[in-house]
């Protein structure tokens, strides 16, 4: 893979981490408001499938000159952004279990990448 197919597979999954994010916030503004029909609920949720839709149609293109076998591992970078943002954005704890299966995450990719 060269490394503007690395680079975008990187946009992919920071994106789709960020949609999560957002969901989480359309979450909160649901609990607020009440109702799926208000404006703030609408946008961020709306924003968040926009970013998962335009992340889906990057993933697509990538798709075409890539193997699913060697792009697919990035998602699982998505968990450990999710969880440091999570733990920096909305105050969530990251407890020692949590932080064990995030770093085997991490060196699992690591791993994958040194042997590819």
């Amino acid at each position: 893979m060269s490394i503007a197919q690395h680079l975008l597979a990187v946009l992919c999954v920071a994106m789709i981490a960020a949609g999560q994010v957002l969901f989480k916030y359309g979450a909160e503004a649901l609990r607020t408001a009440g109702t799926v029909f208000d404006r703030d609920v609408i946008l961020i949720v709306g924003g968040a499938l926009a970013i998962y839709g335009i992340a889906t149609l990057f993933w697509i293109a990538l798709l075409q000159h890539a193997p699913l076998g060697r792009l697919y591992p990035y998602m699982a970078l998505s968990f450990v952004i999710v969880a440091v943002a999570s733990r920096y954005l909305f105050g969530e704890a990251i407890v020692a279990g949590h932080l064990a299966g995030l770093s085997m995450i991490v060196l699992g990719l690591i791993v994958i990448a040194a042997t590819a």
